[in-house]
């Protein structure tokens, strides 16, 4: 295919979670095999450097203040015109072949898919959650379990609820609102040409709740930048990165690591953070948020990555980073990770069942040296055909022909 100009779109330019990270990892990507990027995103204190920051419309913080600026403020969250006029004027300047869009509700807003069909730009969406389909995006209530109700669309359960984040109806309710626009108004399955889930589990999912999900669907992995090298170390100490909250199972994890009394390290930030610093003994060690080559060593030194998710994670980084370096997963089975872990890859247990999570914890401690180097070689191998730099790209550029012909 020959080097196109594309429109690269998430609600940050800075590196807030694993969705921000694919965006960068993309765009690293396309740039690496010569084509040039145009970046598109909202304007935040902590933003990388972009030269088109320029056009980047300025971000409204809709957590804080009043419940009346709250509701002055809705319209934007729902429908940002000014990032739809900002992008208008970035697409006249610039003319790109195509758009690929990551994170965008909530921010940018469904304005820039409305912008983009209106300007005849081709457009693929990466879609990193399952906020199309369940207005908290993250499918948990609020005793943290796994929650359906809003399959009918009958979204206002999410005010009612209060299934925000923190627990707010003010911001449940704006969400929810955001649902019922989308639903109603400005619907992103008739709008984009071409859907890029993460998982099997999540088109399945999206397809479930809305048959137009399944339609110029496509499943690409996430991939991890670099050159993969095996690791032989079995290390001694099981290893947990990522972000510090209920979701993520830690503080079960916890518990049964230590009875077993299993060395734990815990890498990350998040609003658990202070609670496990005060947990902390001779079996577990938190080290705060590590990146780059300090977390790579961590990876590579430690016996188990362990993924003990409570929620429908999509397709965690933390399993193809760690299968990159041929470092064996525990994870629970649920969401996108045991389509990862299957056929041998991994250990899985049921998410929220104490006696499962140690039953595989101890299994993994217990696992001889020929068997565990032989679980590390076939989870490299997946690594290498599935999680790559030229797989992805090779998978991407069909999708994005697929796009232009569409």
């Amino acid at each position: 295919m020959s080097k196109m100009k594309i429109l690269l779109t998430n609600n940050y330019h800075n590196r807030r979670g694993g969705a921000d990270v694919v965006y960068f990892n993309t765009a690293e990507l396309l740039r690496k095999h010569g084509h040039q990027v145009v970046d598109f995103a909202l304007r935040v204190d902590k933003n990388e450097e972009s030269e088109y920051s320029h056009y980047f419309p300025e971000s409204t913080d809709y957590r804080t203040g009043s419940l009346f600026k709250k509701m002055l403020s809705i319209k934007s969250f729902i429908y940002n015109r000014k990032a739809s006029r900002n992008l208008s004027a970035l697409i006249k300047d610039e003319k790109p072949d195509i758009a690929h869009i990551h994170l965008f509700l909530g921010g940018l807003t469904t304005s820039i898919i409305s912008t983009l069909k209106k300007c005849n730009v081709p457009t693929v969406h990466t879609v990193h959650d399952y906020r199309l389909i369940c207005p908290a995006y993250t499918f948990l209530d609020r005793k943290n379990n796994v929650c359906e109700l809003c399959k009918d669309g009958l979204y206002l359960r999410c005010a009612f609820h209060r299934c925000s984040l923190e627990g707010r109806f003010s911001h449940s309710m704006m969400l929810t609102l955001d649902a019922y626009y989308r639903k109603y108004c400005k619907n992103p399955s008739k709008l984009i040409d071409q859907l890029i889930f993460v998982s099997n589990f999540s088109r399945n999912k999206h397809a479930e709740f809305n048959s137009n999900y399944a339609l110029n669907a496509n499943v690409l992995y996430n991939f991890k930048p670099g050159v993969f090298s095996m690791s032989v170390v079995k290390g001694n100490y099981l290893f947990f990165y990522g972000r510090l909250s209920r979701e993520k199972g830690i503080e079960l994890l916890i518990k049964c690591s230590k009875r077993l009394k299993c060395k734990l390290i815990i890498a990350g930030t998040g609003p658990l953070m202070d609670d496990l610093i005060n947990q902390s003994d001779e079996y577990l060690e938190i080290i705060g948020y590590k990146r780059g080559e300090e977390l790579w060593n961590l990876i590579r030194n430690s016996s188990f990555v362990i993924v003990p998710s409570e929620w429908y994670e999509n397709n965690p980084l933390t399993v193809v980073e760690s299968f990159s370096f041929g470092k064996p997963v525990i994870g629970s089975n649920i969401g996108g990770i045991p389509e990862l872990l299957e056929h041998g890859r991994g250990i899985l247990f049921e998410p929220k069942n104490e006696s499962s999570m140690m039953t595989a914890i101890d299994k993994a401690m217990k696992m001889s040296n020929v068997e565990y180097n032989q679980i590390s070689k076939t989870v490299f191998d997946f690594a290498t055909e599935n999680f790559s730099e030229d797989a992805h790209y090779k998978a991407l550029m069909n999708i994005y022909k697929s796009a232009l012909h569409d």
